[in-house]
C-alpha cells in the first residue's frame, strides 16, 4: 500500500502541474476570478478521478501521458461540482479540506461563476486530447460524450436534484442507490470508461471498467456516508453531521451501519472480480482497499 500511496502522489503532482498550465494565469483579467479557480482548483485532494484516467489508459496499454489532457478536464468538473455543493443554496459549507469555501473567500457570485468557469474549461481540455498522436479524434468525442453525459441530467445534475428533493423524505433503497450511482459514481465511472475507450479498449471491456467504476463509485459514497455520521473533523478537514444538518437521505440512514459494512464488502468483493482477469490490475485492487480502508 505504500507504494500505491507513491503512486498516487506521484501522479496528482502531475496532473497538477497540468492543470496550471492549462487553466487561465490566476493574475489573468478578471483576476478575482482566476483567483477563485486556482483557490479551489489546488486546495488539496488526491486526484483519484484524474489518476483513474491515467491508469485506465495504461491497463488497456496506452501510456498515461497521452491521456492527461481528459485526465485534468475531469477534475476541473469534480472542482466545479465541489464548489457549487458547498454553496448555500446547497450544502451550505464553510469548509472544505481544512480551507475555507470558495464563496467564504470570494463570496456566493464570484464562487457559483469559478465553477461555472471550470466546467467550461474542461471540454476545452479534453478535446486538446485529439492533438495527440495515436489518440482516435472519435474516440475524443465519444469520451466528450459520455463525460457530458456523466456530469449533466444523467448523471451528477441529475442525482444531486433528487437528492435534494429527497431531503427530510423517508426513501428507500432504489431511490438511494439512484442518487449516489448519478451523483458520485457516475464521474467516478467515467473517469475509468474514458481513459480505457482514449486507449482503445474493446466494447466488452469498456463496459467492464464501467461496472468496476459505479461498484467503487458506490462504495466511495457510502464510505462518505458513515464518515460524515461517525468520522473526524480534523483529518476530513470538513464539518461532520453536514448530512444530518441538511436532512440528506444517505445509506446511512437507509441501511444503518452494520448494513452500510455489508454494502461495502459486498460492492467491493464484485469490483475486485471484474478486474481480476487483467493483467497489471494490483493498482485497481489497491485503489479499491484504499476507497474502502479511509477512516471511519
Amino acid at each position: 500500500m505504500n507504494d500505491f500511496k507513491k503512486e498516487l502522489d506521484f501522479l496528482g503532482k502531475i496532473v497538477e502541474q497540468e492543470l496550471a498550465k492549462l487553466l487561465p494565469p490566476k493574475d489573468e483579467y478578471p483576476p478575482k476570478l482566476h483567483e477563485a479557480i486556482h483557490y479551489s482548483t489546488f486546495a488539496g485532494g488526491k486526484r483519484l478521478r484524474p489518476i483513474m484516467v491515467m491508469k485506465a489508459a495504461e491497463l488497456f496499454g496506452m501510456p498515461y501521458e497521452k491521456v492527461i489532457p481528459t485526465a485534468c478536464g475531469i477534475e476541473m468538473i469534480h472542482t466545479y461540482s465541489l464548489i457549487h455543493d458547498d454553496l448555500p443554496v446547497m450544502d451550505d459549507d464553510d469548509f472544505r479540506r481544512g480551507k475555507p469555501t470558495c464563496h467564504k473567500v470570494y463570496g456566493e457570485a464570484v464562487a457559483l461563476l469559478a465553477g461555472d468557469a471550470l466546467l467550461t474549461h474542461a471540454f476545452a481540455a479534453i478535446s486538446k486530447n485529439s492533438k495527440i498522436e495515436g489518440i482516435c479524434p472519435n474516440a475524443v468525442l465519444d469520451v466528450i460524450e459520455k463525460v457530458s453525459n456523466a456530469a449533466g441530467t444523467y448523471g451528477m445534475i441529475g442525482g444531486q436534484t433528487v437528492d435534494i428533493s429527497s431531503s427530510g423524505k423517508a426513501i428507500d433503497q432504489d431511490t438511494i442507490f439512484y442518487i449516489s450511482l448519478h451523483k458520485t459514481a457516475a464521474l467516478i465511472s467515467v473517469s475509468l470508461w474514458s481513459g480505457a475507450r482514449l486507449a482503445g479498449a474493446s466494447a466488452k471491456d469498456l463496459e467492464t471498467i464501467k461496472r468496476f467504476g459505479e461498484n467503487i463509485g458506490l462504495v466511495f459514497q457510502i464510505v462518505d456516508d458513515i464518515l460524515d455520521e461517525k468520522g473526524d473533523e480534523k483529518s476530513l478537514g470538513k464539518p461532520i453531521g453536514s448530512d444530518a444538518k441538511n436532512m440528506k437521505s444517505t445509506f446511512f440512514k437507509v441501511y444503518g451501519y452494520a448494513g452500510c459494512l455489508d454494502l461495502i464488502d459486498k460492492l467491493s468483493s464484485e469490483a475486485k472480480e471484474l478486474i481480476s482477469n487483467y493483467k497489471n490490475n494490483n493498482f485497481f485492487i489497491q485503489l479499491t482497499d484504499f476507497i474502502v480502508n479511509r477512516s471511519y
